[in-house]
């Protein structure tokens, strides 16, 4: 998914992603899987019987923490056991997602329902984004294929729960399909919110970076610096902001030791589960997420080879050196792969060159899959996401 064109000469990027018909077409099939995948929560609630409603599924887990933090604020602190131990708390979180839902609760609504509209509107907005990047690194068809496969991947589920993965997928492609028609000043914008979304919006401000030293060389102009500026200083920010409110410097890092097991090891830890599961098979979870793990690093040699415009190369590299080098969660890592894009590419150019039936049935193939998958880890699988 390469394009060496200047933008300029390719007419504008709405015409060119089939107008507003073009937009509605990738909200529809994001419409779509949320349908399914509301479906498949509905049928294993059902079957499951265990007493908690839709509703309860989609908040759980991350989304009691994002409307802890919407509805009383960031504490002031450490949050410690009765034992003296450090636990996590809502520091660990990054504003954005937070803010909007405390920003509809003054509407009146309560945070439950805010935090489910701001995770439907956002991943509404994402599939708009989605689409407008593969279209403006391609064609349309790649760019409704990439909506398709990314909302319909293992773990998607997120997409409708109150988690901020909608949201920040928004704000990376929109980031990058402005960086690609250089259109700095949004470009700048939606980085920093992204930034300001997860700890892994680092790797789209180091990815918009690359992309505006290029521009640079091209047209010695300063706005895709000042925008590289603006995005680079979101994460930092927030760190740091942590960092004074607690009283020391690493504060964050060790709220997300604490309370997650989260830390960067240099994938010692990845290597460990990998090892430990495919030697022993034991549980077909764990054996699907070493599974997806695996398959992820081969798309993502495939996509490689083909020579993707290097902005995304580098979201995608550095995102995924995040996710496989920390220790935490492993059933967690399927959905940190979901933003990354770059391991979606090979199925996304295969499917917007293959006849459209294939094209189809190949996706509604991977989507029934994928969404069943992320119902079931929702429902049956006893552990966090």
């Amino acid at each position: 998914m390469t394009s060496e064109n200047h933008p300029e000469s390719r007419g504008s990027l709405l015409d060119k992603a089939g107008g507003l018909r073009g937009l509605a077409i990738a909200a529809g099939i994001l419409l779509a899987t949320r349908a399914v995948q509301l479906i498949m929560l509905a049928w294993l609630s059902a079957v499951a019987d265990d007493g908690q409603s839709m509703r309860q599924h989609l908040l759980e887990w991350d989304g009691g923490w994002f409307q802890r933090v919407a509805t009383d604020g960031y504490p002031h602190g450490y949050t410690y056991a009765e034992t003296g131990a450090l636990e996590g708390n809502g520091l660990a979180f990054f504003p954005v997602f937070p803010m909007l839902i405390r920003l509809i609760t003054v509407l009146g609504v309560d945070s439950g329902t805010a935090a489910i509209a701001v995770a439907w509107l956002a991943s509404a907005g994402a599939a708009v984004a989605l689409h407008l990047l593969g279209t403006t690194l391609h064609d349309r068809r790649a760019g409704w294929a990439l909506v398709a496969i990314c909302c319909s991947a293992p773990v998607s589920v997120v997409l409708s729960m109150a988690y901020s993965e909608g949201l920040f997928l928004a704000f990376v492609a929109g980031m990058l399909a402005a960086a690609h028609r250089r259109v700095w000043w949004a470009a700048g914008l939606l980085g920093l919110a992204a930034s300001l979304t997860r700890p892994t919006g680092a790797a789209a401000a180091v990815a918009l970076a690359v992309a505006a030293v290029c521009a640079y060389r091209r047209e010695r102009s300063w706005q895709p610096i000042a925008a590289a500026a603006v995005a680079l200083a979101g994460v930092p920010a927030y760190l740091a902001w942590v960092g004074l409110r607690v009283g020391e410097l690493d504060a964050w890092f060790k709220i997300q030791t604490a309370g997650w097991g989260t830390s960067f090891d240099f994938g010692a830890s990845t290597v460990s589960f990998l090892g430990t599961t495919l030697s022993s098979g034991d549980g077909w979870v764990p054996m699907s997420v070493a599974l997806i793990l695996l398959a992820a690093l081969a798309a993502a040699g495939v996509a490689l080879a083909t020579r993707p415009w290097p902005p995304l190369v580098v979201y995608g590299v550095l995102a995924m050196i995040l996710v496989y080098g920390q220790a935490g969660f492993y059933h967690s890592k399927p959905r940190l792969l979901l933003p990354v894009l770059l391991t979606l590419l090979p199925a996304v150019m295969a499917a917007a060159r293959a006849r459209p039936r294939v094209a189809v049935l190949s996706i509604v193939a991977w989507a029934l899959f994928g969404l069943w998958y992320g119902a079931y880890l929702v429902v049956v699988w006893p552990y966090t996401l």
